[in-house]
């Protein structure tokens, strides 16, 4: 079976937008929308913080890889974990269905939004700062990026703006016409 590549798989620190951005771009471009924390959720009918309280990071890191491995998504925005670059084959995989986009945000910011690390279930792990994990992980999604959209201080309507851009102007660069799997679409006025 041919492996859809008209999907659009969006990367980041958590509480950079990656869900409310997804669904907005999802929607824009008449794509399905999935969110792997919330498959995670709903298959072991547990918060990602119950799930890490319970068994660990690294269960979780297991039952992420088994989700994001899972998926075979036909023209969708599918919005990842924060921890889903820890999971190498699972993210080989999920690049071969479409651009993987990276939603930086600058630390300050991603620091104010996030709240508690534990309340958000975000895998730290053992004697990291908040730092430490964004430093590690910013440079994870760089490598596995082909796209790097900077959002920080952007409205999500901006943002999702940006990201569409960006990856169309990707497509343009990195695939004949005819094997684009979609064109820029004006924004939704609704």
């Amino acid at each position: 079976m041919p492996v859809d590549k008209r999907n659009i798989i969006l990367v980041g620190m958590p509480a950079v937008g990656k869900s409310t951005v997804g669904v907005l771009l999802a929607k824009r471009l008449r794509y399905n929308f999935i969110d792997t924390d919330i498959s995670i959720q709903v298959e072991n009918d547990a918060t990602l913080e119950e799930l890490i309280a319970r068994y660990g990071n690294d269960h979780l890191l297991g039952l992420e890889a088994k989700v994001l491995d899972s998926i075979v998504p036909a023209r969708c925005v599918v919005a990842t974990g924060g921890s889903a670059v820890y999971s190498t084959q699972p993210m080989r995989h999920l690049r071969a269905t479409g651009p993987v986009v990276y939603l930086r945000v600058a630390f300050d910011e991603v620091e104010r939004r996030v709240g508690d690390l534990t309340k958000r279930g975000v895998i730290v792990p053992p004697g990291f700062t908040f730092r430490d994990l964004y430093d590690q992980r910013c440079t994870l999604y760089e490598f596995c990026a082909d796209v790097v959209v900077d959002t920080t201080g952007r409205s999500v309507e901006d943002s999702v703006d940006l990201v569409a851009d960006a990856v169309s102007d990707y497509l343009e660069r990195t695939l004949p016409r005819d094997e684009r799997p979609w064109e820029p679409m004006a924004p939704s006025v609704d």
